[in-house]
């Protein structure tokens, strides 16, 4: 299938009154379980490549070369995005590789300098045909922006959105990235406040944290892109710990990493149900 864009699989998503599932990919068996869990249930996925990964990969071009082949070869529509990217180099990297939608993280410089960095790399980005993705919050404490008391006000959103011309926005409703726990109560008050004020789709940040039934709440509020990275990452371990445990003489890296591939498709079936409970076809 050809590489579907995160602007298409976003605006059927809003248009349906639905979620859109982003997940975030660390080594090739994420994308992989993540485009399996989607394939189960016939839904569209983003896979999502964060600033941290490509630190850590020391380069964006391996394995993001290799999410969009996956995507390609892929029979559910998937998307590529970058994720919280601070260095418009990487932006610009980004599209030239062939993602087509960017997530552009100027969130922790004070508000008027947040919005005049995002204001250039929309431009820029916008001018090779891409699609971007900014955020906004009050900065707090160690965790930033998605500290759990930080809010968005609907009026800066208004104006922020209007000055940057960005396509989605990422706002701070309640939840916190790197959760380890679903406890996290969402604003749905402020959710819906939001998206009444602000013309662009609405993106859940540190959505592991939040139950299935926040998730669903908070779609039905107004949120329409919800990306998840840590829940997955918590499966894909706690399955690669207990094949381990079950054969200690293992030293395949196949057999554990297959069973965490696995653990990461569940899920992502599972939350992809959540967010897009009407069926559209066969589950899969």
């Amino acid at each position: 299938m050809p590489l579907t864009s995160t602007a298409e699989i976003v605006a059927r998503a809003r248009s349906r009154g639905c979620g859109a599932g982003a997940f975030n990919v660390i080594q090739l068996e994420h994308a992989e379980g993540i485009v399996a869990g989607a394939r189960r249930v016939n839904r569209p996925v983003i896979l999502q490549l964060s600033e941290n990964t490509v630190g850590y990969h020391g380069s964006l071009a391996p394995l993001g070369r290799a999410l969009l082949t996956v995507a390609e070869e892929s029979e559910v529509p998937v998307a590529v995005h970058l994720d919280h990217a601070t260095s418009p180099a990487l932006v610009d990297q980004a599209m030239e590789l062939g993602f087509g939608s960017v997530m552009f993280d100027a969130s922790a410089l004070p508000y008027r300098e947040n919005l005049a960095a995002t204001a250039r790399v929309a431009a820029r980005v916008h001018a090779g045909g891409g699609y971007v993705e900014a955020e906004l919050g009050e900065v707090g404490g160690k965790d930033g922006v998605h500290a759990p008391d930080a809010r968005t006000d609907p009026g800066e959103a208004a104006e922020f959105v209007a000055a940057t011309a960005v396509d989605a926005l990422a706002v701070a409703v309640g939840s916190s990235h790197a959760m380890l726990t679903r406890e996290a109560v969402l604003d749905v008050e402020l959710i819906a406040r939001l998206r009444a004020a602000v013309p662009v789709p609405l993106v859940l940040h540190g959505s592991s944290g939040v139950p299935d039934g926040g998730l669903a709440e908070a779609v039905r509020h107004g949120m329409t892109k919800i990306n998840i990275a840590t829940h997955l990452n918590r499966a894909f371990t706690a399955a690669a710990r207990d094949h381990l445990a079950a054969r200690q003489g293992s030293v395949d890296p196949r057999g554990y990493l297959g069973a965490a591939r696995e653990a990461v498709a569940t899920q992502v079936a599972h939350l992809l149900r959540v967010l897009d409970p009407a069926d559209e076809g066969e589950d899969r």
